[in-house]
Formats: structure tokens, sequence, C-alpha cells
């Protein structure tokens, strides 16, 4: 076998070896895919059977380079097809996933904005949901591993922003009352989680959030809303309930002046154990007062 049939064996070897490599990948990406189980993405079983026909026919054609790279004599022409094709799909699988971002965050960004809206007719939520959604995320950028991947960050980013959608069934001579609240119109306060996720039914999708939603205002010494005992409340609503509870004290309310970032700090100490979550509050303890602040809404910054 004369050089110039050795350089070209190793051309097609090397393709062909590539070409492997990047379908190896493209396999991996895709069952990454599969696996994702956010609010936006459909997990119905007719949608599952096809992502698994798709991930079939992946593992078909990895073994197909296989098989040809090793147990026959490929030549230039059908080396160049599979490291192309292989390539192919690595752009198309790139360009699907790069869609489907997209179009979860133009539906996030379109939820703020509905938000927003309802926001304004309470002086009291006002920028509220956004703040508890942008201090839930900060919050969760800071959890250890193993604690971030038991939540779909998706899911969680919509649950803080949606947290309190309920409030749109409450009368406004309640949610909007100056003064203390008496127990009748308290009762009728505590019942704006339950209003949310009736709100939510018709979104299929948003099924596994509801908990979350449901469970925000609940104490871990079951004295909550539901009078849930803590190791029932939902982890993600725990995440929330402590996002919501900083947001609550250092935002302006008709009834109550801002208060400042270490009175919260130390009110929610106090509450450690018995209203949050203490392991929680510990980490959230950590993060810095300037990276909190900067969770106010844009819109909202000029007023603290």
């Amino acid at each position: 076998m004369n050089h110039s049939n050795i350089s070209l064996l190793i051309i097609i070897y090397s393709m062909i070896g590539i070409g492997v490599l990047v379908m190896v990948t493209n396999i991996y990406r895709y069952a990454r895919f599969m696996k994702m189980q956010d609010i936006l993405s459909s997990n119905n079983k007719k949608d599952f059977s096809w992502k698994l026909t798709g991930l079939l026919l992946l593992i078909f054609f990895l073994f197909g380079y296989i098989i040809i790279g090793f147990f026959s004599k490929p030549d230039l022409m059908m080396a160049s097809v599979l490291f192309g094709g292989s390539f192919f799909v690595m752009i198309v699988l790139t360009l699907l996933f790069r869609l489907i971002e997209s179009v979860k965050q133009n539906c996030l960004d379109v939820t703020e904005v509905l938000i927003s809206i309802i926001e304004k007719r309470d002086p009291n939520l006002n920028g509220h949901s956004r703040n508890v959604q942008n201090i839930t995320m900060l919050f969760y950028s800071y959890l250890p591993k193993e604690i971030r991947k038991q939540i779909n960050p998706l899911s969680l980013e919509y649950a803080a922003l949606m947290h309190d959608v309920g409030k749109l069934g409450i009368p406004e001579e309640v949610l909007n009352k100056p003064g203390k609240l008496t127990d009748e119109e308290w009762e009728i306060m505590k019942q704006h989680p339950k209003i949310g996720v009736k709100f939510l039914e018709p979104l299929r999708n948003f099924e596994h959030i509801k908990s979350w939603i449901l469970y925000h205002h609940e104490r871990v010494d079951g004295k909550g809303y539901y009078s849930l005992p803590g190791d029932q409340i939902p982890l993600a609503a725990k995440i929330i309930s402590i996002a919501d509870a900083y947001s609550a004290i250092t935002m302006k309310r008709v009834y109550k002046d801002p208060r400042s970032h270490e009175a919260a700090i130390e009110i929610l100490k106090n509450v450690a154990g018995k209203q949050i979550d203490a392991k929680l509050f510990e980490i959230f303890y950590k993060i810095p007062q300037e990276e909190l602040e900067k969770c106010l809404p844009p819109e909202l910054e000029s007023k603290y």
C-alpha cells in the first residue's frame, strides 16, 4: 500500500471517527432534551413516543456509523456523507434547542408583562411579584447542586412570578385596606393561594407547580394557612416563601414603609425554624445585599 493510499485511509477513518463522536454527542444532548420537564415542555404520552422514536433513530444511525467504519471498506464519498450527516444533525438540534429556549423566554416575558398590568390595580402588589421572581431565581443560583437538581428552574420562575395571582380574586377593600385586617377579612385574604390555583386549572402544564403556589404561605412549624407539616411543604414553596417574606418586608406598602435589608434579615432570622426553613435561610443569609437590591424591578428602583 503506497503512501497516498495510507493518507486516504487516515482521512476516511478520521472523518468516520469524528462523525461517531459527534453522533454520540447528539444522542447525549437529545436524551437530555427528552428528560426536560419544565412548565412549558410537552410531556404527554404521544409527544414522548415521538421523542423516543427520534432517540432510537439517532442510536440506529450511530450503529450504522460504527458498522460501516469497522466492518466494511468505506470510501471517501461514504466517509464524507457520514461526516456531513453527523454535523447536519448537530446543527438541526442546536437550532431546535435555541428555538425552544427563545419561545420559553418570550412566554415568560409576556407573562411578566401581564402580571405587571394586573398588579397596577393594587399598590401593595405593584412590582412585588417580579421582585419575588428575581429574588427566587437569585436564591436558586446560591443553592447547593443537590438542591438545585430537585427543581426545574423555569418552573420555579413561573411559580414565583405567579405566586400571588390569586389576589385578583380578593375584594379591593380587603386587599388595599390601610389598617389591620379583621379576623373575617384575614380569612378572605388567606384564600388567595387557592384562588390562584383555581385560575391556573385550565393550564395543564402548570399542574406540577400548583402545590408550590398553594403552599407558599405554609410555615415549617405547621401553623401556616393550611396547617401543613414542615416535612410536607414542597421544597420550591419553601424557597418562594423566603423570597416572598424578604420582598414583603423591604418593599413599600400602603400600611407601612419599607424596612432595610438588615432589618429584613434580622426578622427572617428570628422566624427561621418556625415560619421559614432554617437550612434554606442559612443559604439565603449569605446572599450579598447589593445582589438582593438589584432584584427590585427597574421602574421601582427610584422609589426606594
